[in-house]
């Protein structure tokens, strides 16, 4: 008997079934099946690794998220949850995976989707990017990891931020937070998010900005998604300054995603070019930073106005 063996029949729902497991692709701090049963179940199984304390997972926030994402009727069902073990049985959904062009391709139906999810049950944890860069940071500095050249003369940079959001912070909602376009299920109706390591209490500017960075959408396809989900709340100069907001949210999540990649780099053993993956998140940031844009989405962000 194989270990994935052994660990499927440690799972009640599949202890003592004919199996057929088809490995997932995907999954950076996760293993996944679809595990299908000769008794008609077809579930997935995450196996989490053990090592992600570092990263600032919480698997008992993520499991109740879960929960709430599937009964906002966005997330999969959950069918079994071993605690301690790292291990969450869903159901599996069927569809299509999203890639990066989907995301700028799909504005109205994605934020159909965050906006059922934003409405739903309220999520355990608060998800907040300034404090989670700072937990990053202490980690990369006191295991001495590597860290890209000049990456602390951005501080300045991020509390002016910090600054100009705490003049206007959105209510927060339950969000995804880490809205990859390969967490996004498209069958042809209503979307499907799944993995919610990272989910808590945020603001949905933060989400629409992270998928948006995730994604390497251009500012008129962020518009237009910003301009999806909150064109029926706000005023035109609120929507200019919520665009904007989410804009900064997108450098914000890059500039702390960048020390998550160093974490990993530092410490994992899968075979993953972690170093390219957080350039690919400090190259942009580093860009705009050092851009006139960042002042201007400064100055628009601070134009709140909400009716």
């Amino acid at each position: 008997m194989t270990d994935l063996d052994t660990l499927l029949d440690g799972i009640p729902v599949l202890t003592g079934q004919g199996r057929h497991v088809t490995p997932l692709p995907g999954g950076l701090t996760n293993v996944n099946y679809r595990v299908r049963t000769d008794a008609g179940l077809d579930v997935v199984v995450r196996v989490s690794s053990p090592d992600t304390g570092l990263l600032g997972v919480d698997r008992h926030a993520e499991h109740h998220n879960t929960l709430a994402a599937a009964a906002a009727g966005v997330g999969a069902p959950v069918i079994d949850y071993l605690e301690g073990r790292g291990v969450m049985v869903v159901g599996f959904l069927p569809g299509r995976t999203w890639g990066d062009p989907d995301v700028g391709a799909n504005p109205v139906r994605l934020a159909a989707a965050l906006r059922r999810l934003h409405a739903g049950p309220r999520f355990i944890g608060r998800f907040d990017m300034f404090a989670l860069r700072e937990q990053y940071l202490a980690v990369v500095q006191d295991h001495g990891f590597r860290m890209p050249p000049h990456y602390l003369t951005l501080e300045p940079h991020l509390e002016r931020v910090r600054a100009a959001f705490a003049l206007g912070p959105e209510t927060l909602v339950p969000c995804h937070n880490d809205l990859l376009a390969a967490n996004v299920l498209d069958d042809g109706g209503d979307l499907r998010i799944i993995d919610y390591e990272y989910s808590g209490m945020n603001e949905p500017s933060f989400e629409l900005g992270n998928a948006a960075a995730e994604a390497h959408l251009d500012p008129d396809q962020l518009a237009a998604l910003c301009t999806a989900y909150y064109g029926d709340l706000l005023t035109p100069e609120g929507l200019d300054a919520r665009i904007a907001r989410a804009e900064l949210w997108g450098w914000v999540a890059r500039y702390g995603w960048t020390l998550w990649g160093m974490i990993q780099d530092g410490m994992s053993s899968l075979d993953f070019d972690f170093w390219g993956w957080a350039m690919d998140k400090w190259e942009p940031a580093q860009r705009l930073a050092a851009s006139s844009r960042f002042e201007q989405l400064l100055a628009r962000a601070s134009g709140e106005g909400q009716r």
